[in-house]
């Protein structure tokens, strides 16, 4: 696990578009997951917050993960 949880930093571009209320949500969320060992990667983060603005419905959002888990267990040899 990554010693600093930083993804607001990181990525602040991502977060710009976020009220105060889906900006907590969302880091929340992700802070969550990084507890349980998650490694913050720029396209999760672009997920989740496209999701809590609006921007891609629960279908894409859902598309878009299991898009992603797919190419990273290839990538693993899974």
């Amino acid at each position: 696990m990554a010693e600093k949880f930083d993804v607001e930093q990181r990525w602040p571009e991502l977060f710009a578009q976020l009220d105060e209320t889906q900006r907590h949500a969302v880091v929340q969320s992700l802070a969550s997951a990084w507890h349980e060992g998650w490694v913050p990667n720029r396209e999760d983060v672009e997920n989740l917050t496209d999701r809590a603005r609006g921007a891609i419905d629960a279908a894409e959002y859902r598309r878009r993960a299991h898009a992603a888990a797919r190419r990273h267990a290839a990538v693993a040899g899974r």
